[in-house]
């Protein structure tokens, strides 16, 4: 990444004399910043910088042009990558309340279905939590997490897919994982991604994962995606699912009508709550 903005003079120990930072070394700290906070404030970074808001903002959108963080008002969030993934932890402390409405509705879309594959991360495993508990269901899922939450629901059947376990997301991938999961056919699939963009379609980070979920979609007679809206327009790695593989996508109405409608020509039902 070459410079985009004006430098600064800093101290420089080594002989008394002062050394420029450049845009890329500022820009790498605003990367790390965003990635160890979640996301990032032009005003605050600044001010921490010692520059000009405008050169921030210059800053961020060349980082978005790299595809390493997505502009907000006032600031930034970083895109998850082959690089970077936020952990399990800190997907339950974001949006919660968007990432719970949309776990009901899409809940609601059971129908009678009587097996259902349920997605590693946090919306999907709130997913699994609003499943009715009044009727019998067999739950597959990689995520460990989902497994504990639905272990003592008396009427629902757990089978948990075995495999290595990813530590920052708990959840089962490789070869083990999709093997059992290719022995299944599957009613319904909740899918969650790190990205989802109407030009690349659904992607992830991690080439295990994104395997895995693959194989869901393919065992699966329907499948759904639930997301929250920073989702949409972002473009991870490993890409797994075209849009049109989807019968339904569930999002907020912080995604825009217009944008909705774009991604409802290419196929699937579009539900904001």
């Amino acid at each position: 990444m070459g410079p985009t903005g004006p430098e600064r003079a800093v101290p420089e120990q080594r002989r008394g004399r002062c050394r420029p930072v450049t845009a890329e070394e500022r820009q790498r700290q605003i990367v790390r910043a965003a990635r160890r906070t979640g996301s990032v404030d032009v005003t605050a970074l600044a001010a921490e910088l010692g520059v000009a808001k405008e050169t921030v903002r210059r800053d961020l959108r060349a980082l978005e042009d790299h595809g390493l963080v997505r502009r907000t008002h006032g600031g930034a969030y970083p895109v998850e990558s082959a690089g970077f993934e936020t952990t399990l932890a800190f997907r339950a402390t974001s949006h919660v309340p968007e990432k719970r409405r949309i776990a009901t509705a899409a809940a609601e879309l059971l129908g009678d279905a009587e097996t259902v594959f349920v997605d590693e991360g946090f919306t999907p495993q709130l997913i699994a939590e609003a499943l009715p508990r009044d009727r019998p269901l067999t739950v597959v899922t990689a995520s460990l997490a989902t497994a504990g939450a639905l272990a003592e629901a008396g009427s629902t059947t757990v089978l948990l897919l075995g495999g290595r376990v990813r530590p920052g997301t708990l959840a089962t991938v490789d070869h083990w994982t999709t093997k059992m999961l290719a022995g299944f056919v599957i009613d319904l699939a909740y899918i969650g991604a790190n990205g989802i963009s109407r030009d690349h379609g659904l992607t992830t980070p991690d080439p295990a994962v994104s395997e895995v979920k693959a194989q869901a979609i393919r065992a699966a007679r329907r499948t759904v995606f639930a997301g929250v809206h920073t989702k949409f327009g972002a473009v991870s790695f490993c890409r797994f699912a075209d849009i049109g593989a989807l019968e339904t996508i569930v999002t907020s109405t912080l995604l825009p009508a217009p944008e909705a409608h774009r991604y409802s020509l290419l196929g699937p039902q579009v539900i904001r709550v």
